[in-house]
């Protein structure tokens, strides 16, 4: 696993703080995470990528590629600003850069998979698949997901992408009976197996704490040692 892909359902799910949790279980490793398109912010704010190093730790390199200012659809967003969008090739061609200095690529996506990048349509999927990397989803806990969850995977097979599993994003300390039910049914729905469960408000732990916690959440796929149930 040297680039894995981060998307998801759908936007504000958690995969900010998957993507964190991954590269502080791969601590001993040297980890880079790659934001191809961070919306929403000015310059100067810290983005999403900077969060995961922040959360991760120093073995962290962040990159981030475009920035614009509303929080929108990337090609929308640039389009608005103005700005010249983010192709796939470039996405690509980051990683693999990234890839010859670093052990691990985390590439995080903005919004679900099929949120366009540019004019022509592109989306996370075409660099997926530029990259032959596959794709960890990131899915909500609650009610809706098992169809969503479904729809993204589907959406990954019928484009030849790889999804090694699904990490539930934000778990509520108190979960609802369908949030549950969902952490038993959602590898039935998605065909994939479930890789992780992150607990609600993680991203709000102390960094150190949340580097020691960090692998108790994900399975041995992603670094950590959760099993099952």
């Amino acid at each position: 696993m040297t680039v894995l892909v981060v998307s998801g359902t759908g936007t504000e799910i958690g995969k900010t703080v998957v993507t964190a949790a991954v590269a502080a279980a791969f601590r001993d490793r040297r980890v880079a995470v790659l934001k191809p398109a961070q919306t929403g912010l000015v310059p100067g704010e810290p983005g999403d990528a900077a969060e995961v190093a922040r959360l991760a730790g120093a073995h962290v390199t962040a990159v981030e590629l475009a920035r614009f200012p509303e929080p929108l659809a990337p090609e929308t967003a640039a389009r608005r600003a103005g700005m010249a969008p983010v192709r796939p090739y470039e996405i690509a061609e980051a990683a693999q850069k990234l890839a010859t200095e670093h052990d691990l690529v985390l590439v995080e996506g903005a919004g679900g998979l099929l949120v366009r990048f540019d004019g022509a349509g592109s989306t996370l999927a075409d660099a997926a698949r530029l990259l032959a990397a596959p794709v960890l989803l990131v899915a909500p806990a609650g009610l809706g997901t098992l169809n969503a969850t479904a729809l993204t995977t589907e959406a990954l097979r019928t484009r030849g992408l790889e999804c090694p599993g699904v990490v539930v994003g934000s778990m509520p300390a108190e979960p609802d009976l369908a949030s549950r039910c969902n952490v038993e049914d959602l590898p039935v729905a998605a065909g994939v197996p479930l890789l992780g469960v992150v607990p609600a408000g993680a991203g709000s732990l102390d960094p150190s704490d949340f580097r020691a916690r960090a692998a108790s959440w994900l399975a041995p796929a992603l670094g950590g040692h959760r099993q099952p149930g």
